[in-house]
């Protein structure tokens, strides 16, 4: 499916100079030689039928340069394409804490030691490999920290998340995090789409959050309108963090990460928790959101305004050029 793709002006009203081009049709030139009396010359017909083809020319050349200057061309359209992907919302924590080193599992005896990373130069690296092996996915980026910053709108635009993510390395953030007001600014990014295919907000955050019951009744009710599936990928910070994917059934609620992670697990969503520790672990749980989320997906290709201005004004001189060559045949006066 596509929009019309018709043809249009930019500058219809210079079409009103269409009748300059009857010009070279009209008598009484200056060049015309003068003859005292012509009924005993003979018909020319060659140079009668020159004469019509430089008049002919003349005016197709004065219409097409008036035509290239109203500024013809095709409109632009969308065109409905169908791939494989997702619409990934990402929510990128930028609170201090993310400019922490991520922990990493010690090296063996025979290994150098590893250089140090903090936790977001992880994330972006992993977020980036995944905007980099699924360019067809559309992409939208929030980050946050006490407010929730909304960098990109969806896209298929990948160098603007890609910048987006760039640009978080800049500057340290605050301590303290709003995760209820970022996780309804993500949700509200798929406000006013039409449904096309699988849809994702993918939370990284190395902490959780104690959220009030509307804030949880907005979030719950937001993911299920808009049919959204939610990853938090949890940077643990320390051996002492929660471990979220192996919580047993003594479970201390009242951590915010444990308390996060139970709130979602109850929301009746598809919902998925992986934990980072190191960047490999980092990598391999963005594959595992990369791999569930490659489905068949509708999206809208833009294609551009084809300008027809260029190819008049080129017809305009090959016109020119002719006429040129045809009066170099006249004769100017007689010797």
């Amino acid at each position: 499916m596509s929009a019309a793709h018709s043809f249009d002006l930019l500058y219809a009203p210079l079409l009103l100079l269409l009748p300059l081009a009857l010009l070279p049709w009209f008598n009484g030139r200056a060049d015309t030689l003068t003859f005292s009396h012509n009924a005993f010359l003979p018909h020319d017909n060659k140079a009668r039928w020159l004469d019509r083809a430089w008049r002919t020319l003349a005016s197709a050349a004065i219409a097409v340069l008036i035509l290239g200057l109203a500024g013809p061309g095709k409109s632009s359209q969308q065109v409905e394409r169908i791939g494989r992907g997702a619409e990934i919302s990402i929510l990128l924590d930028r609170s201090a804490s993310m400019d922490a080193n991520i922990r990493r599992k010690l090296p063996e005896a025979w290994e150098a030691a590893r250089p140090s990373e903090s936790k977001s130069e992880v994330v972006r690296g992993a977020l980036l490999d995944l905007l980099k092996q699924r360019p067809d996915n559309r992409y939208a980026l929030t980050l946050f920290n006490v407010v929730a910053t909304r960098v990109s709108p969806f896209t298929d635009d990948v160098k603007l998340i890609e910048s987006g993510l760039q640009a978080s390395a800049i500057g340290r953030g605050p301590s303290e995090t709003n995760m209820g007001l970022a996780l309804l600014t993500a949700i509200d990014s798929f406000e006013g789409r039409p449904y096309t295919g699988s849809r994702a907000i993918v939370l990284v955050s190395d902490g959780g959050a104690k959220l009030d019951e509307a804030v949880q009744a907005k979030i719950s009710r937001g993911l299920k309108q808009y049919r959204v599936s939610l990853y938090f990928v949890y940077i643990q910070s320390s051996p002492n963090s929660p471990d979220l994917e192996r919580l047993g059934l003594q479970t201390d609620s009242t951590v915010e990460e444990v308390g996060l992670h139970l709130f979602f697990k109850g929301l009746g969503v598809d919902y998925h928790v992986y934990q980072a520790n190191d960047p490999e672990s980092m990598a391999n749980a963005v594959a595992q959101i990369d791999a569930q989320q490659n489905l068949p997906l509708t999206y809208l290709e833009s294609i551009p305004r084809i300008d027809y201005r260029q190819s008049c004004f080129i017809v305009a001189l090959i016109g020119c050029l002719l006429i040129s060559a045809i009066g170099a045949t006249r004769m100017e006066h007689w010797t």
